[in-house]
């Protein structure tokens, strides 16, 4: 009984983990494309950090820097709008935090993959979606 239930917080972390970055990939999306339509200087992310916050107080994620991150992660992987479902559904695999590593030390879709792919098997899959770019 003890294993199955193990089993089952497992199971549950990585799905809130999954539906949490799928969560941040849509929110990175949304932030790319209302930045495109928002003047500089009028404090968007600032505004959107304590929007966020105000109306999901008991939910972490929503500082700016992180707002930030997710900007960056998104950009990061669908820099030439080519990124497709099954290659974010393999990084919301990953915690968010080894993300966070991998788009602060790399340049590169490629480098990302080559220097993390051993680490884990979702990295070897990102290989295989992506080829040599």
């Amino acid at each position: 009984i003890k294993a199955k239930v193990r089993n089952a917080q497992i199971k549950s972390a990585v799905k809130v983990n999954t539906e949490l970055l799928t969560l941040y990939w849509r929110l990175g999306a949304e932030i790319v494309e209302k930045q495109k339509k928002a003047k500089w200087g009028e404090g968007f992310l600032t505004r959107m950090s304590k929007d966020l916050t105000a109306e999901f107080p008991d939910m972490k994620g929503f500082s700016v820097r992180n707002l930030k991150y997710i900007r960056q992660w998104f950009l990061f992987y669908n820099a030439n709008n080519e990124i497709g479902q099954q290659v974010v559904a393999q990084l919301t695999r990953i915690p968010w935090g080894h993300n966070i590593a991998i788009i602060s030390k790399c340049k590169k879709i490629a480098e990302a993959i080559t220097n993390f792919q051993t680490n884990s098997g979702v990295f070897k899959i990102l290989l295989s979606c992506y080829g040599n770019r």
